[in-house]
């Protein structure tokens, strides 16, 4: 089911309009990919967000652009960190139909045995790389650590046949989620062992898409 959202087209590029536009609370933003032309567009921002919100991260979006309605997913979006504000959006047009790619969060769920025993929980992976059908891709992914015991991993290869999506990742032997005993805490923190891995995007996943197209982000 999707989300419905109202966007206007934008033919003035300029600095200063742009600047006028998000002072009136819109967030400037681009629509491309199936049987869908580069059109830049922009969104009331209150309902933009409501909207991610209703839907999801990786929901499907029935985006109005003057009268014309296609299904989309939010690609990307950039923003102000210091003004905690989205300054700049990008929708990709799918074809529901077929499969796409995706990078999709890891949840870890559940309390591990090995963690009441003292010992620590880490997790090396935040995301992972999935196919589905657009209708079909989920938000995150639930790991259940809930049997997890000291000295004991979770990998990709443990997780690859629990779920309706493909995932990606070739490596079976992939660490996700494991419980160190408290020393070996002790000594990756100070520096004795290698250190272990961190994600690279913590904030959720984000599309990767093979109907790519510049956007006329500002």
């Amino acid at each position: 089911m999707s989300t419905d959202l109202k966007a206007n087209k934008r033919s003035d590029f300029k600095r200063s309009s742009l600047t006028e536009l998000r002072r009136q609370g819109n967030i400037p933003g681009v629509v491309y990919g199936y049987k869908t032309e580069n059109t830049p567009i922009s969104v009331d921002a209150i309902t933009f967000i409501k909207t991610i919100r209703e839907s999801g991260r990786n929901g499907i979006i029935s985006l109005e652009v003057d009268g014309n309605k296609q299904n989309v997913i939010l690609n990307d979006y950039q923003q102000d960190h210091i003004k905690d504000e989205i300054t700049h959006i990008d929708f990709l047009a799918v074809n529901m139909s077929e499969e796409m790619h995706a990078n999709v969060r890891i949840e870890l769920v559940g309390e591990a045995p090995g963690v009441k025993d003292g010992g620590v929980l880490q997790q090396p992976v935040f995301e992972v790389s999935v196919t589905a059908k657009p209708s079909e891709m989920p938000d995150y992914i639930e790991v259940d650590i809930s049997e997890l015991q000291v000295g004991e991993t979770i990998t990709i290869g443990d997780i690859r046949n629990k779920y309706s999506v493909t995932i990606n990742e070739e490596d079976d032997t992939l660490t996700i989620a494991s419980i160190l005993a408290p020393r070996q805490e002790e000594e990756i923190s100070s520096g004795e062992e290698q250190e272990a891995g961190a994600p690279e995007n913590e904030e959720g996943r984000e599309t990767e898409a093979s109907n790519e197209s510049e956007s006329d982000k500002e």
